[in-house]
């Protein structure tokens, strides 16, 4: 796991955005392949990172025509034209901002009557786009990666979870009371996640400080989800240094980052 600390939230914004590009642009390049495959996140952290990415698209220094896009996670029972559906804020943060085919971008199905069905097709999608080249990824203040709450199966499938209550409760400020906000969701697993080639997880503030540390720097255990991203070997954590302010090493880190080709740029 390769840990980025950088100064402040705008810092996360625009490295993360970067790794995005260069993602995109590789498959682009390559005369073999279709076009990127980028799951993506929804959630407060990956805002400025999609805003980073849309300045590129509109100055014209990225093509995004080609992007194919898989969201995380949807509520269960939220009509998707509800405004705090993942299939709105996607909409709005990510495929009308970054120019991409409304056809080419997937949000699971929380509205399907057989809902195992749905998960089952929302996993042979991912499997026919190619897999997913860079899943970016933010992190819960109890430790959950999309909707995978504590006790979640690392080797875990795209399906149907219950929200903790911390999570409805942090929740709560996109809806108007927090009773609107649903109990049950659809979500990508552990597995899932995991078998994308690239991990990006992006955290700013103190408030994710000890999730962070817990992830980076605790044992691999369930009860916090995104510590399965050491079984990756391609996972990046970038967070600025108010989200590392629990990392016991963060010096270490930060000394690493130096001292690699180009630093953290």
């Amino acid at each position: 796991m390769e840990i980025v600390v950088v100064p402040d939230a705008e810092a996360v914004a625009e490295y993360a955005a970067e790794r995005i590009a260069r993602a995109i642009r590789s498959r682009s390049a390559d005369p073999y392949r279709s076009g990127a495959v980028i799951g993506v996140a929804t959630g407060s952290s990956p805002l400025g990172a999609y805003a980073a990415l849309a300045a590129r698209v509109r100055e014209g220094e990225l093509d995004t025509s080609g992007v194919t896009a898989f969201a995380l996670d949807e509520y269960v029972g939220l009509d998707p034209s509800h405004p705090e559906s993942y299939h709105s804020v996607i909409r709005r943060t990510v495929t009308e901002p970054l120019g991409l085919d409304p056809a080419r971008v997937h949000v699971p199905d929380g509205t399907a009557d057989d809902l195992d069905a749905a998960c089952a097709e929302y996993e042979r999608r991912i499997r026919e786009a190619g897999g997913i080249d860079l899943q970016l990824l933010g992190i819960g203040a109890n430790g959950h990666i999309g909707f995978n709450e504590p006790t979640s199966s690392f080797a875990s499938r795209t399906r149907i979870k219950t929200l903790a209550p911390q999570t409805r409760a942090d929740n709560a400020r996109f809806f108007d009371s927090p009773e609107q906000v649903p109990v049950h969701c659809v979500t990508q697993g552990l597995g899932t996640i995991l078998e994308a080639r690239q991990l990006l997880l992006v955290a700013q503030g103190e408030a994710k400080a000890a999730a962070v540390a817990r992830m980076v720097e605790g044992p691999l255990a369930s009860v916090c989800p995104a510590s399965a991203l050491q079984l990756h070997r391609d996972a990046t954590v970038v967070i600025d240094r108010a989200a590392a302010s629990e990392l016991r090493l963060s010096d270490y880190y930060e000394y690493v980052q130096e001292r690699l080709p180009g630093g953290a740029a």
